[in-house]
């Protein structure tokens, strides 16, 4: 048998056949001419041909999709046959292009002209580089960048996903994810959280698989095997039953002798957060406000802010909801506020930091969430990410005093915030680590790397140890300040009562996390909870931390996560 091993991300027994999904379609060679047995015009039908082909494979998988997906796949299949697209790389070929560069280069042109038209028409570009791809892929004979198509389930592999890909993966079709790259707060990463895939990244080597390769996935292990055995065909069998039971919350997160740590959830907007009220979240633990600002040139206005908040308070009346101001910057870069030349942007003006470069926006944002506040029953909290010195909790507090937010606080991302968290909570309200980001600059590895993925894990003990120093400095000279965990680490069923016995008072995660966080939560005590706390910080490595820990949870096994 043939095996595999990576980080798994998603707990999930599953058995499938392999679909790869195809290499990005390189760019044709600049200058590339028009081949001498090719005449303009058997270029040209070979193009609006390949066009046709894209659009109508596009409508037939937008037939069979819902929602957003469905929006997405419609909008692409009428880019694929667009006149002025068209026109103007014909235009190119009957001056001697050949018709792969000749539509790359009037795709580009295109997309630039509706990039700059700005709004709506703005956000068309990104079709209208998706189309080229699938173009000069028709013209290649190669298969369509994206998640393949398929009348039959499967396990998808691949080196990793995009933002873009995500949006027409059809969980019906879709069984479980595998990727060679990404680490566990990869993008993949998430996204398999948010939809509840099973999946593994960082798995070396799975990119060799040949599609219709029969293969076993186990989530919560780590691990790839070809060819399933008997014991892992009843695994994955019993893994359904164990499903079903793991999609219900009851609304009650607390250790198994009644001390009550609330399970929160991690929302981008209000249509995540009636999903997460309806899943039995018991608040938001973060609010991801970038939802409100990305894909946008400018700022958006206060009425805009004050509605997108808003919809989000509504749905928790009478429940604490942790607002983030602004994280941009790094990966979340704004064309109206982060500088895109900064050689290191993970170190950059990012976060909190925008508002040394750009004052105002953050004020702004503030009085928004302030007004949305005024109008709704929610117990709204806010706190500004990327803090690293005492200074800057006491100006945040000071700003959001102004604003008539009476609750700041801070994320804990930067190991400096963990090492002086007494006095930074001397200035604010409360806390909450961004495991994400804080293991990520603690162990100086990139969280988008999958050879960086061992390093860059919440189970490092230099990571533990910093978050017990929060904790630490939290009840320090009287403070009792309440410390949450909003990072992916509280998804983790096994590192959740770690994170408790550490005294963290609230973990916050994907509503899909939360019936298994609290099943492995509640059949622990808190004594037995800080016993594993225990454990953990002792181990000498972040992979001897997590088998100890896991080793004494034996309901982790019989539960599948």
């Amino acid at each position: 048998m043939q095996n595999f091993s990576g980080v798994g991300v998603t707990p999930g027994r599953i058995i499938g056949v392999v679909r790869q999904m195809p290499k990005p379609v390189s760019e044709p060679p600049a200058g590339e001419k028009l081949a001498a047995s090719t005449t303009p015009e058997q270029a040209a039908d070979a193009l609006r041909t390949a066009s046709k082909t894209v659009q109508a494979e596009l409508k037939r998988r937008a037939a069979g999709a819902e929602g957003g997906a469905k929006a997405v796949l419609e909008a692409t299949a009428l880019m694929a046959a667009d006149p002025m697209l068209i026109k103007s790389a014909i235009k190119l070929i009957n001056k001697g292009t050949g018709p792969e560069r000749a539509v790359w280069d009037a795709s580009a042109s295109v997309a630039e002209m509706l990039h700059n038209l700005g709004g709506y028409m703005a956000e068309r570009a990104t079709d209208v580089l998706d189309v080229r791809s699938r173009i000069v892929a028709e013209l290649r004979g190669v298969p369509a960048p994206g998640i393949p198509a398929s009348d039959e389930p499967f396990i998808l592999v691949a080196e990793d996903l995009a933002p873009a890909d995500t949006a027409t993966l059809d969980t019906k079709k879709v069984l479980a994810l595998v990727t060679s790259s990404g680490g566990p707060q990869s993008h993949t990463a998430i996204i398999a959280r948010a939809l509840g895939l099973p999946a593994v990244v960082a798995a070396a080597g799975v990119e060799e698989l040949a599609d219709g390769t029969e293969i076993y996935v186990d989530g919560a292990a780590g691990t790839i095997s070809v060819g399933p055995d008997e014991a892992q065909v009843a695994a994955a069998l019993a893994w359904t039953t164990t499903a079903s039971a793991l999609s219900r919350f009851d609304g009650n997160g607390s250790t198994s002798d009644g001390h009550l740590i609330p399970l929160l959830s991690n929302v981008g907007g209000a249509e995540d957060a009636v999903k997460a009220a309806a899943a039995g979240a018991q608040g938001v633990g973060l609010l991801r406000t970038e939802f409100c600002f990305l894909g946008r040139d400018k700022e958006p206005s206060n009425e805009d802010q004050v509605a997108a908040y808003k919809g989000v308070f509504d749905a928790f009346p009478g429940k604490k909801v942790v607002v983030r101001t602004l994280d941009a910057g790094a990966d979340k870069p704004l064309p109206f506020l982060t500088d895109a030349t900064e050689p290191n942007p993970a170190l950059g003006v990012r976060g909190y930091r925008t508002d040394w470069t750009s004052p105002g926006v953050l004020e702004r944002q503030l009085k928004a969430i302030a007004t949305a506040a005024e109008g709704s029953e929610a117990l709204v909290w806010v706190m500004a990410p990327m803090i690293a010195t005492v200074d800057e909790a006491e100006h945040f507090a000071g700003m959001c005093a102004a604003a008539g937010l009476k609750t700041p606080g801070v994320m804990v991302e930067v190991p400096s915030a963990a090492l002086t968290a007494e006095a930074i909570l001397g200035k604010v309200e409360f806390a909450s680590l961004g495991t994400n980001d804080l293991s990520q600059y603690t162990m100086a590895a990139d969280r988008q790397l999958g050879t960086l993925a061992a390093l860059n894990n919440p189970w490092q003990p230099a990571v533990l140890q910093l978050i017990g120093l929060t904790v630490a400095g939290s009840v320090a000279e009287g403070h009792n300040k309440p410390v949450g965990v909003c990072g992916e680490a509280a998804a983790d069923p096994a590192l959740a009562v770690v994170l408790a016995g550490l005294g963290v008072s609230t973990l916050s995660m994907t509503p899909r996390a939360l019936a298994a966080v609290g099943a492995v939560l509640g059949s622990v005590t808190l004594d037995e909870a800080r016993e594993l706390a225990k454990v953990a910080l002792a181990a000498p490595s972040a992979t001897e931390a997590k088998a100890r820990v896991r080793a004494k949870l034996p309901i982790l096994d019989t539960l599948g996560v």
